[in-house]
């Protein structure tokens, strides 16, 4: 499938699969490094966006290592709970 169908279907908020947090970083990505600036301060503007961009990814990554973390510790209380049955 191309981007910009899954794109649609995300504004659309048609279901996908496998569409993540990732998948909406993606093609933001794509979207801002197509767009051309005609003045500075839509230049500008674009540098900020790109900066927010690699923020939410950064974000997002951490907050995946959190989420496997957690889901350990999930799965390590629930056999010790098992084991105590």
């Amino acid at each position: 499938m191309s981007l910009n169908k899954d794109w649609n279907r995300f504004l659309l908020d048609e279901s996908l699969d496998d569409r993540n947090i990732f998948t909406y970083l993606q093609g933001l990505q794509e979207i801002i490094s197509n767009i051309k600036p005609k003045s500075i301060t839509e230049e500008r503007r674009l540098a900020l966006a790109r900066q927010h961009l690699k923020e939410a990814r950064r974000s997002a990554r951490r907050m995946q290592n959190e989420l496997q973390v957690l889901e350990e510790r999930l799965n390590i209380l629930e056999e010790s709970l098992n084991e105590g049955s």
